[in-house]
């Protein structure tokens, strides 16, 4: 059962993207459509991210010349397997190319001397921290049945910033014209490991 709060969080999230008029919107997903998500990849959404799914599924209009990403939203219903994998994977790819280049967080202790080694041992340490769910390109809510209300993270490499004070906001942010976050915005961590990050 989704908190009565989380689950008005997701539908006023849903209701801005149908109002913002940015892409195709198709019907939510069904309890069994999430259960074989959530089983299929391993992951929990967060109960406000499941509500907005289950109120509009967003997908992709053609890519634009120049896009980053081909499909920014991740088709949950009818997607390539393969891209939503590399859409999951995408915050700690991003970590391990950056310890690649020389990062290397304090609470894994000492870095191995040897590049492949502290990439391997990086690799390890990544599958301990918490898991990320694509909203749109790479934009972030963790996971996590039973939790609402996070901060949407905007994440490349190391490089973390908030996006949005919650889901809704989030939407405003992304996809309405000339929208500034209000003056009360501010964010509060509260993602381990992924917040030690955040400017």
């Amino acid at each position: 059962m989704i908190d009565i709060n989380a689950a008005r969080l997701g539908t006023e999230a849903a209701r801005r993207l149908r109002q913002a008029d940015c892409c195709t919107i198709e019907p939510g997903l069904s309890d069994d459509e999430f259960d074989r998500i959530e089983s299929e990849y391993g992951i929990q959404f967060s109960d406000d991210h499941r509500a907005f799914l289950a109120a509009s599924l967003p997908v992709s209009s053609p890519p634009q010349d120049g896009a980053t990403w081909d499909k920014p939203w991740p088709d949950w219903r009818n997607g390539n397997p393969d891209d939503l994998r590399s859409q999951l994977a995408w915050p700690t790819e991003g970590v391990l190319l950056e310890v690649e280049h020389g990062y290397w967080h304090t609470s894994w202790g000492t870095r191995p001397a040897e590049p492949k080694a502290a990439q391997a041992a990086a690799e390890v340490q990544l599958t301990a921290v918490p898991k990320l769910v694509p909203i749109y390109a790479h934009r972030f809510l963790p996971a996590g049945s039973g939790t609402h209300g996070h901060p949407v993270l905007s994440i490349w490499g190391t490089d973390i910033i908030y996006y949005g004070e919650d889901l809704a906001e989030y939407i405003s942010a992304e996809f309405e014209e000339g929208y500034e976050h209000p003056e009360t915005w501010n964010p509060r961590p509260n993602v381990p490991f992924w917040q030690d990050f955040v400017r």
